[in-house]
């Protein structure tokens, strides 16, 4: 069966005087210093199309993913199950929700989603016959993971060497730097999706606009013949550009970015492609469960407790979470995945630990998994079980970590179910 490809962007970036997200206080943006897109692929083979949605926010809710599933299928007439939608989890962008003191900003999320529609129109009318390619490489100075484990057995996230108190590093990074890529039969790229596991926090404090090095990537891309490229973030709950074993140090967004750029287009320039593809979705709603919680937690001093920014912001915001996590003991969550031929990208509305995006991978053996984090809703940090006797930042009780210890498990349960089922139809 042949295939049709079809990419699109629009720029997103807000305009100055907007409120920011992605430090819990409230920053203004007063200073663009890169432009901000929604970056927009679609699939079609035979009787079955998906699509993917790329934004560079920090996050994107599931009720204005519903909205733009809604929008698609009503316009479109696109199945709004075969739409996954993903944030890069860019710390420079505008309040797209809620988070301690940083307001959502209404109007601007409203203007997004009617820009998305328009990306998404335009991606549709640039759909042509299409040549896809698979590929991957692994890149292993780009992301480390930032939690370091203490002499008292506790972790300090963003710790580094040069505490004489530091032991070793808790866990693993996921290496893969997986790459999507479709060209037209005259052997022109039309765009590409490049899949990597790393925080862009780059810019997160300042009084500036930006995309990070998820921005970086598609830019370097564009200039070198690549039009249209979408950047899905991978499991990196814990995961950072900055290294604990080089006392730290952060590589810069321009260096991140073009590290990850030259990577993919060393895996586009080695590629074979195919002319036809089989196309699929699957997905699930799971009930997931908050944090029964302690009055410990809401004080935060649990053993290896660690708050960023300011403590009162969480002493502010706390009160209104645990009456919600009373009345509502669990929280609809979405777990989606889409189907390439042998790849299968795997949505987690979450910021989730490596170790749990690493064993979706092996549950999608022989399939090649690739986890998108940040997509079709967000919920905060999802830690790895064994994580929360250490405690550290992403376990410290907030909005951002509510959920129970045995969350992550649900997810990967899920996503097994999903692939496995899938393989039993194939």
């Amino acid at each position: 069966m042949s295939t049709r490809a079809g990419f699109a962007e629009i720029d997103i970036t807000p305009p100055p005087g907007t409120v920011k997200v992605g430090w819990i206080k409230e920053i203004i943006g007063h200073e663009v210093l890169d432009p901000l897109y929604a970056h927009v692929a679609i699939f079609e083979g035979g009787d079955e199309a998906v699509a993917f949605i790329q934004l560079d926010t920090l996050l994107i809710k599931a009720e204005d993913v519903r909205t733009i599933r809604e929008e698609l299928t009503s316009r479109f007439g696109f199945p709004g199950d075969h739409v996954m939608v993903a944030a890069t989890h860019n710390h420079a962008g505008p309040a797209v929700a809620t988070c301690g003191d940083a307001r959502r900003d209404e109007p601007y999320v409203e203007k997004l989603i009617d820009e998305i529609v328009q990306a998404f129109a335009e991606a549709r009318d640039n759909l042509e016959d299409a040549e896809i390619g698979f590929g991957s490489c692994f890149e292993f100075n780009v992301s480390h993971n930032r939690r370091v484990v203490m002499r008292d057995g506790t972790v300090r996230t963003h710790g580094n060497f040069n505490d004489p108190e530091a032991l070793y590093i808790e866990g693993p990074v996921d290496p893969e730097v997986a790459v999507v890529a479709a060209r037209n039969k005259k052997g022109e790229l039309l765009g590409a999706i490049v899949n990597f596991a790393c925080h862009p926090t780059h810019h997160g404090p300042e009084p500036v606009f930006s995309a990070g090095f998820p921005g970086v990537v598609a830019r370097t891309l564009k200039e070198r013949s690549c039009p249209v490229s979408l950047y899905l973030t991978g499991s990196c709950g814990n995961l950072h550009t900055a290294n604990p074993a080089c006392r730290g140090r952060d590589a810069s967004m321009e260096d991140a970015g073009g590290k990850i750029a030259e990577d993919a287009l060393g895996v586009i320039d080695g590629m074979t492609f195919r002319d036809s593809l089989r196309l699929g979705a699957a997905s699930r709603t799971i009930m997931l469960p908050y944090r029964e919680v302690t009055q410990d937690e809401i004080q935060g001093t649990t053993r290896g407790a660690q708050r960023f920014v300011n403590p009162d912001i969480y002493d502010r915001h706390i009160p209104s979470l645990v009456e919600h996590i009373k009345k509502e003991s669990a929280h609809p969550t979405e777990v989606q995945v889409l189907f390439m031929d042998e790849y299968a990208f795997v949505s987690q509305p979450a910021e989730l630990f490596v170790q749990l995006g690493l064993r979706i991978k092996e549950a999608a053996h022989p399939r090649h998994g690739l986890v998108v984090g940040y997509a079709n809703g967000h919920l905060g940090y999802i830690p790895h079980k064994e994580a929360f006797a250490r405690g550290g930042y992403e376990t410290t009780f907030c909005w951002s970590s509510c959920f129970a210890h045995e969350a992550g498990d649900m997810l990967v349960a899920c996503a097994a179910e999903l692939l496995q089922a899938h393989d039993a139809r194939d």
